[in-house]
């Protein structure tokens, strides 16, 4: 058998040099392998580890629980000792992957020089009992001989340095491939117009339908019409292209029922291969196992800015593609591809300090960064608190009120990676080419955990283009958590809809002591001033007083500098409450008897989150808490005090009432929306304010600050 590492040459027959041999392996198919997605399937893939290090990375099989893989890979070993730890995840876009089994091939008990089956029975070392199906493989270990006794110590040298070679380009062509793997092609839009016709599945003769959509591992799902044959959508997204060829898009028709599994309506694919770019398509789509049809609108486009590259082959820092950047943005390129707003571009640099998430009290972090449905991530450094990544990378941005959110993980090897921190950065507060250190929050984003990450970022955009995305609906993420019911996320909202209704209440009781002349002064100035607005009063006046108000807390206002101290008191959060009300929803026999409650519990809980959103976002519009966003306001208050002093009431209200009669008629596919309510959503509430607040860092906390002061 093979030859322990730390052993010598000492026979004067050409035996196996240790160090020196080639193990090929065929990955061959999946049997059984276990279900993780709610659909009942999974989306397998395997990973090959040797000696703690990733060697290689199969495709990833879309839903099935017997995949075929049938990928081949050599690899190039010093000795046999270490086993080849083989573990299969279930792809998660957006979310962290699902382990589904791991299995350990001992190379030191391989026979060699022949082609062997083998077959890995999959286990989870937290479950040893549970049943994870079994992978099938065919491996081939052959040694690497030396012909001549006498250049055997040279021959073994030369062996080594071409092993170590050979060995630094797999990595780097791993490095390669992991870097292309996540960069897309392209960009499909989508409109989920409407359906027709679709089949009745509740018993009142109606469905409450909903739509999924699936290409490749990205996934979305659509908002659900209540009690509705043809349901009207109007729903727009865009899913990324992976593929030069464009793949097959997959659409699944479902009617949502409370309390038991969603009723399954019908199914259709489309084959983006067979569309056209740079033009919208008007589909209408069948559905395969049922009557009914979907009526779609697609349009395939070249790439958006998307790159990693290492800090030294940086496009920000290349004069000439900065230049060409900032001409693409220009204000001469202000009413061209309106979508395409701007770009960012993050250096990852570094993190110090980070939590100890294994038994031998270090991690094997890596950095994941996300910019609303776009998601990349760095390498993994392993067995490091203070990990280096060094790399740069470039997103394209289609909402300057996006925030980029930074996220480190631990790998592990038998489980989904564990958190470590994150932070949340509007785009809109990043000053360009400034090296910052952020302090990592937990995943609520509304206390820190342990560790700081070093970042640089820059972004250019257009602001005409970002002025008029704002009063488009924003982009909705493809994956979000279901809504729990949780009593301190109930008090919360609750207390939020109070404080906005206190504030109204306030005003109301100040404007009611000038009719009751509490103070003389007070009450004879606002006479006056009653008189003069209404004896003079003009609509116009309306966004002008409007825009007096927003002038007036720009110049006087000290609410910015004491908003932090009155949000911080009134959002504390008790964790131990909140992980025992976790704890308690998780009871399932709870959950089945009190489906009803709970949608209702659900529902007051959106709606009173809605409410104080809403109060919230108009108080910081006028606070100047995003600056663009009050001068946008200013702007636009400035253009409805011109046209309502210069056109009488009666054109515009006209103007108005044909522009919302005839828009069906002119686009009878428009997706409808509403500009203020856009506007708003951008707007921050006071919940976001405190998710993107920025912590100080503790200078004490610092390693290198710690490691100065060691030497010292």
């Amino acid at each position: 058998m093979g030859a322990p590492c730390s052993s010598g040459v000492t026979s004067e027959r050409a035996i196996p040099s240790p160090g020196m041999y080639k193990l090929e392996i065929e990955l061959k198919r999946g049997h059984n392998l276990a279900v993780r997605d709610r659909g009942g399937s999974s989306d397998p893939y395997v990973k090959f580890k040797l000696a703690g290090k990733e060697v290689f990375r199969s495709k990833i099989i879309h839903k099935n629980l017997n995949p075929v893989w049938d990928e081949k890979t050599t690899l190039i070993m010093d000795c046999l000792s270490d086993p080849l730890y083989i573990k299969v995840f279930d792809y998660d876009f957006g979310l962290q992957d699902d382990f589904m089994g791991s299995a350990y091939l001992y190379l030191d008990s391989l026979e060699q020089q022949r082609t062997i089956p083998v077959t890995l029975v999959l286990k989870d070392p937290q479950h040893p009992d549970q049943d994870l199906g079994s992978l099938e493989l065919a491996v081939t270990l052959t040694p690497k001989e030396s012909p001549i006794e006498e250049r055997r110590g040279s021959t073994t040298m030369l062996l080594r340095r071409s092993w170590k070679r050979s060995t630094k380009q797999q990595s780097m062509r791993l490095s390669e491939l992991h870097r292309k793997s996540q960069l897309w092609r392209g960009i499909v839009s989508i409109a989920l117009i409407e359906g027709r016709d679709l089949i009745p599945m509740d018993p009142n003769g109606l469905s409450d339908p909903y739509v999924k959509f699936r290409l490749g591992p990205q996934k979305y799902r659509s908002k659900t019409v209540p009690k509705t044959l043809s349901p009207q959508w109007r729903e727009q997204f865009d899913l990324h292209l992976y593929e030069e060829t464009g793949g097959v898009l997959e659409i699944t028709v479902w009617d949502r029922d409370t309390g038991r599994r969603d009723d399954f309506i019908g199914r259709c694919q489309l084959d983006l291969s067979n569309l056209s770019k740079e033009q919208t398509h008007h589909l209408e789509l069948q559905l395969e196992e049922s009557r009914g049809s979907l009526v779609l609108l697609v349009t395939l486009t070249a790439s958006a800015h998307v790159s990693i590259a290492d800090l030294s082959v940086t496009p920000l820092d290349d004069p000439q593609e900065r230049r060409e950047i900032l001409k693409r943005y220009g204000v001469l390129k202000s009413f061209s591809n309106l979508k395409d707003v701007g770009i960012v571009q993050v250096k990852v640099m570094r993190a110090e300090g980070l939590m100890a998430a294994d038994v031998t009290g270090k991690s094997d972090p890596f950095c994941v960064l996300e910019l609303n449905n776009d998601r990349l991530q760095t390498h993994t450094v392993y067995k490091n608190l203070n990990p280096e990544w060094n790399k740069a990378f470039t997103f394209n941005v289609k909402d300057i009120h996006s925030v980029l959110e930074v996220t480190v993980f631990d790998e592990d090897r038998d489980r989904s990676a564990d958190f470590l921190g994150k932070v949340a950065i509007p785009l809109l507060h990043i000053r360009n080419g400034e090296q910052k250190s952020y302090v990592l929050k937990n995943k609520e984003l509304t206390g820190p955990t342990k560790g700081v990450i070093y970042l640089e970022i820059d972004v250019i955009f257009n602001t005409v283009k970002a002025a008029l995305r704002t009063v488009v609906p924003a982009e909705q993420k493809y994956i979000e958590e279901e809504p729990k019911v949780s009593k301190h996320l109930l008090q919360q909202n609750f207390n939020r809809v109070k404080r906005c209704i206190m504030v109204l209440i306030s005003y109301g009781t100040y404007i009611n002591s000038c009719f009751e002349w509490e103070s003389a002064q007070r009450s004879i100035i606002s006479f006056v001033l009653f008189v003069v607005v209404v004896w003079n009063f003009e609509l116009y006046m309306l966004p002008l007083a409007l825009l007096l108000l927003l002038v007036w807390n720009y110049f006087f206002s000290s609410s910015r500098d004491t908003t932090d101290m009155s949000m911080e008191a009134m959002f504390e959060w008790e964790d131990d409450e909140e992980d025992k009300e976790d704890k308690e929803s998780e009871h399932k026999g709870f959950i089945d008897k009190l489906y009803a409650i709970q949608d209702v519990f659900i529902s007051v809980q959106s709606a009173l989150d809605e409410v104080a959103s809403y109060g919230e976002r108009i108080k910081n519009t006028v606070n100047w808490t995003v600056p663009f966003l009050s001068w946008l306001a200013i702007a636009a208050l400035c253009l409805a005090t011109v046209l309502l002093y210069l056109i009488p009431l009666r054109y515009l209200v006209l103007a108005w009432g044909v522009n919302k009669f005839t828009k069906k008629l002119r686009d009878p596919y428009m997706i409808d929306n509403n500009e203020l309510l856009d506007f708003l959503s951008r707007v921050p509430s006071d919940v976001q304010v405190m998710h993107y607040r920025e912590l100080k860092v503790d200078p004490g906390q610092s390693p290198s600050k710690r490691r100065r002061t060691n030497l010292s």
